[in-house]
């Protein structure tokens, strides 16, 4: 049976328990999905012509304030509230672009209809986005879902990031992966870069990997940056975590050196 779409005027149909983002130049309507959450039916709400689709989900821990040019009226938030705003641009019922947004964003939507969707479940977003993840999509929407999982509290999400960074089918993708993985950090996180690091067979993904290892806590970063430094095979790799140890101004970094410079 086809997934039944019902549309219908935010003030008749808003979860009062839900916070509706603030549009302008642009239509809000409420919108609401029989059944899962799925790329099919997320992309069934514009079939024609161009608008957005958005909801909000859990954002991982940490200081998120995401306006860039969108801009808001009000003060910053010193305690946000802990969500992020996905929106996804459709042109003629296929996904497009993916953005992300604090909820305290003002939103400019250039004309468009966005279509909102409230207590869309964490998961199936992870979901959803994970389709977007693969070699027959654009390198900027392969990104911004990696992006927007990066953001995600739901667990699944680093189950997602984990797999991209160890078995993307690109470069770029496992790159991307790493990056994002490097700012959740944790036991899993930090075990794919360095995984990356001895196992990747394409060098640029090995130094971004490098990259990623200056992105951890100093007390997880830096140690490895000077294993990796000292020990790995590959020249290039060693030169990347030279310089990015460079850049922490680390005691440790700069006994490192000391050492190799004085030995």
């Amino acid at each position: 049976m086809r997934t039944i779409l019902c549309l219908a005027i935010v003030a008749l149909c808003a979860n009062p328990a839900e916070a509706q983002p603030r549009v302008t130049n642009g239509e809000l309507r409420q919108a609401v999905i029989s059944g899962a959450l799925t790329r099919a039916s997320l992309e069934g709400l514009a079939r024609a012509g161009a608008a957005w689709v958005g909801y909000t989900v859990p954002a991982r821990d940490g200081e998120h304030h995401m306006c860039a040019s969108v801009g808001t009226t009000n003060p910053v938030p010193l305690e946000g509230s802990g969500m992020v705003q996905l929106l996804y641009r459709l042109e003629a019922g296929a996904v497009t672009r993916i953005r992300m947004f604090s909820d305290d964003c003002a939103l400019d939507a250039g004309g468009l209809t966005v279509h909102w969707l409230n207590a869309v479940s964490p998961v199936e977003s992870v979901a959803v986005l994970a389709g977007f993840i693969n070699a027959t999509v654009s390198t900027r929407l392969a990104d911004s879902a990696l992006a927007a999982l990066g953001m995600h509290q739901e667990p699944t999400a680093l189950d997602r990031l984990l797999t991209a960074a160890r078995a993307g089918a690109t470069p770029q993708i496992r790159g991307q992966a790493l990056f994002w993985l490097a700012q959740r950090a944790g036991d899993k996180a930090v075990g794919a870069i360095t995984d990356a690091i001895a196992r990747d067979p394409e060098t640029d993904v090995k130094k971004r990997a490098v990259f990623a290892l200056s992105q951890l806590p100093r007390d997880e970063g830096v140690p490895r940056l000077i294993d990796v430094a000292r020990t790995n095979a590959n020249p290039a790799v060693r030169k990347q975590a030279m310089f990015w140890l460079g850049q922490t101004k680390d005691a440790r970094a700069l006994k490192f050196f000391e050492d190799i410079l004085f030995k």
